[in-house]
């Protein structure tokens, strides 16, 4: 470490040494080596202030990345790391300037430790004679003078220079010559030693105030003119305030008052360096911060109001996780849901298999609100547990069925079992896309079976077995029961395709984006606003409900934006809402059209009530890059020009001719879409069927084998299950009254 110090401390004695020369006072050059450090070291705040422009500009994308995946700590960070490499942002760039102090600060320690060496570049032969001769007349050891031996050897020099001088020499500099050097160094500025230690008893302790104040001043500042420390929440700025002030006070309290100098120097130097920096790189040419949307803050009532929240919660999720643990509690089926808006995925497959079984499930939530608590049904049993909870709770997964809608099984925080190996997982999609577009590359490698809706999602997870080189999964024929839901209230309502309004009353247009990234909202909604108010629409902006939660600033400034036309009628009798109220679907299906841009609303809306839709071709979110790799086109693709029309966001110009002739042309599309549906989709209207089948007749094999002392895991599932064989084989069962067995069907 010492040569190290040493290393770092010669080219700084050189630069010291060179501004002593110039101007022959040690509290000068001092002033002169800490200007000359910070020019030298200016390229760096430059850099240092291009990266922090970087991370206030990403800031807004960085707490959408934490929103958006709110629980999952490994997947923000990959997130977060893709967005650095796409700004090319460096953590380090960042701190270079205070990583250069920490050298800095220790070779300067060693120059103002050793002026012997640096400042009169005396040689060591000399430097060794002086130092014994310092020790014997301090009655010493050599160890003994410590640290500052060369700065003893200085003052003891001064003090008594005539005890040296018959000492003898030292190599090629003679030790008189060398007393006439020491003897020329006037380590005072304006009256005080800048070699001494400050002492509370001494007017040196103004060095140490100073340093501190200094601090003081600098953090005050930054707090306010720094493009990133102006971003800082209250507790970071004054946490970051206080432990400077403390350093530089402690540091310049214990070493040199030349230290204290050069320090206090530094940190008022530093100001015209951060006004320099911004002079040259502006942070408002690059940001902009009239229309940059953050996060709403919490307040200290809130604050704590979330901290006895999650008190509450922790102390109910341990008793949960008692309750679901314990002993002798035998759970063949448990569904996985992440939260309250879940359950309609899975509503109609555990109303089908609770109506024709007696088959607990027991239901685990990271949702504390989750509606699943005012369930009467005495065969459901609700859990919750927390994200952070679930990381250990899904590895002592202890049940024969675990159902789910989330992917990426082994990949992130959720593992599979490490209590039984036998689990087996079942993947529930909660969309009626693609499977190798939307998810990540290895999102369904590690479940054992998936509930396939319709053939794209067979012809998909075999193309990835095969190019992956994956086992094969078992793939169960089902529809998709939210589906039925949605035709079935629709039907309810009265409506179809040629008759939504009465002849006389307004088109209606649901503008219903995604929450993803650069959806609808963010990216172009004033811009198809321009096109279509004054056209006599009746307009709703639906968002997406996680958008209304995670982002409510954002949506308050666009609702603030347009409230004039909320409160009035365009010339033609059209108007705008924003309807955030999602407490009922019926202005979905009451609308003549959708505008979406990536939303699986689009098939929703358009399978129920045989509409178009119509899609705006923002930036699509590729969760997988390899998804070309497989012979397929996604159906979010290809379906876009089948059930409406796409259009390009730099085409939004036209679109009020473009949703005129969508309206004008329903009754075509009424046909087109009932064939792309009856294509697309299995078992349409019966859509719990398959699933629910599936369930109970695994459950009833799996207590089968058991009962008979075989081990279920040994006995693969088949490939896929066809909708007549299945019902055949349960007919069998009925009559046999026997457990079930199925044989695979590979596709």
């Amino acid at each position: 470490m010492d040569a190290l110090i040493s290393l770092i401390g010669t080219p700084l004695g050189y630069i010291m040494y060179w501004c002593f020369e110039l101007l022959r006072n040690y509290g000068a050059a001092i002033l002169l080596f800490t200007l000359l450090t910070k020019i030298i070291l200016f390229p760096l705040s430059l850099i240092a202030q291009k990266n922090s422009i970087k991370m206030v500009k990403m800031q807004p994308e960085l707490a959408d990345i934490k929103l958006r995946n709110g629980g999952n700590g490994e997947l923000v960070m990959q997130e977060t790391r893709a967005l650095y490499k796409k700004e090319r942002y460096s953590t380090i760039k960042g701190i270079l300037p205070l990583l250069i102090q920490i050298p800095l600060i220790l070779g300067l320690i060693n120059v103002i430790y050793n002026p012997l060496q640096h400042l009169l570049h005396l040689g060591s032969q000399t430097i060794t004679t002086l130092t014994n001769r310092t020790a014997e007349l301090l009655e010493t050891t050599v160890s003994g003078l410590g640290w500052g031996t060369q700065v003893m050897v200085l003052e003891t020099v001064q003090s008594n220079p005539s005890a040296f001088t018959q000492a003898g020499s030292g190599g090629t500099d003679t030790l008189a010559s060398a007393v006439a050097q020491i003897l020329s160094i006037d380590v005072s500025f304006f009256g005080f030693d800048l070699a001494a230690v400050p002492q509370f008893s001494e007017l040196t302790l103004i060095f140490p105030i100073l340093s501190g104040l200094s601090a003081l001043v600098l953090c005050l500042v930054q707090n306010r003119y720094n493009v990133l420390q102006a971003e800082a929440g209250f507790f970071s700025k004054w946490g970051m305030t206080i432990f400077l002030i403390a350093f530089s006070s402690y540091f310049a309290l214990v070493l040199p008052c030349g230290f204290g100098l050069y320090w206090t120097a530094g940190n008022l130097l530093s100001i015209p360096v951060l006004a320099l920096c911004n002079l040259i790189y502006s942070p408002k040419k690059y940001i902009d911060y009239a229309h940059r949307v953050m996060p709403v803050k919490l307040t200290r009532a809130q604050r704590t109001a979330k901290y006895a929240q999650a008190r509450i919660l922790a102390k109910r999720e341990k008793t949960d996780s008692k309750r679901f643990f314990a002993k002798g509690l035998k759970k063949n089926l448990v569904v996985y849901s992440e939260g309250s808006g879940f359950w309609k995925y899975f509503s109609a497959i555990v109303s089908y298999v609770t109506e024709r079984s007696n088959i607990i499930i027991h239901y685990v939530t990271n949702d504390p609100n989750d509606r699943i608590f005012q369930t009467e049904n005495p065969q459901i049993v609700p859990y919750y547990i927390g994200h952070k909870a679930l990381i250990a709770f899904m590895m002592k997964m202890d049940a024969d069925i675990v159902l789910m809608t989330t992917p990426d099984l082994e990949c992130f925080q959720i593992k599979r079992s490490l209590v039984r190996k036998d689990v087996e997982y079942i993947y529930l999609d909660h969309s009626m896309g693609s499977l190798h577009l939307v998810l990540r590359k290895s999102a369904l490698d590690n479940f054992d079976t998936i509930f396939v809706y319709g053939p794209n999602h067979i012809e998909e997870v075999r193309e990835l077995e095969k190019l992956y080189n994956l086992p094969q999964k078992t793939l169960v024929k089902t529809g998709y029961g939210l589906l039925d839901e949605l035709l079935e209230r629709v039907r309810t309502m009265g409506l179809d395709a040629a008759d939504t309004h009465p002849a006389d009353s307004h088109k209606q247009i649901l503008i219903a984006p995604s929450w993803q990234a650069n959806n609808l909202l963010d990216l172009c909604i004033d811009e198809m606003l321009a096109s279509l108010l004054g056209q006599g629409y009746r307009i709703i902006v639906r968002p997406h409900p996680e958008y209304v939660k995670r982002f409510p600033a954002r949506m308050e400034a666009l609702i603030s934006r347009y409230a004039n036309a909320c409160l009035e009628p365009d010339i033609q009798g059209g108007i705008l809402i924003f309807e955030t109220d999602f407490s009922s679907n019926e202005t979905v299906y009451r609308s003549d059209l959708v505008i979406t841009d990536w939303s699986t609303i689009a098939q929703e809306f358009s399978y129920a009530t045989k509409k178009p839709s119509l899609f705006i071709n923002t930036p699509m979110k590729v969760m997988n890059p390899e998804y070309h790799l497989l012979p397929i086109v996604p159906l979010e693709i290809s379906m876009r020009d089948e059930i409406g029309i796409s259009v390009d966001p730099d085409k939004l110009d036209t679109l009020a001719e473009t949703v005129a002739d969508l309206l004008a042309r329903s009754k075509e599309y009424q046909t087109r879409i009932t064939e792309v549906l009856e294509r697309n989709i299995f078992d349409i209207g019966d859509g719990a069927r398959g699933a629910g089948d599936y369930l109970i007749a695994r459950v009833k094999e799996i207590e089968y084998l058991r009962s008979v002392g075989k081990d279920p895991a040994q006995h693969a599932q088949p490939a896929l299950l066809e909708a007549a064989d299945r019902k055949a084989k349960e007919d069998k069962i009925r009559k046999r009254k026997k457990p079930l067995v199925q044989d695979p069907l590979n596709v």
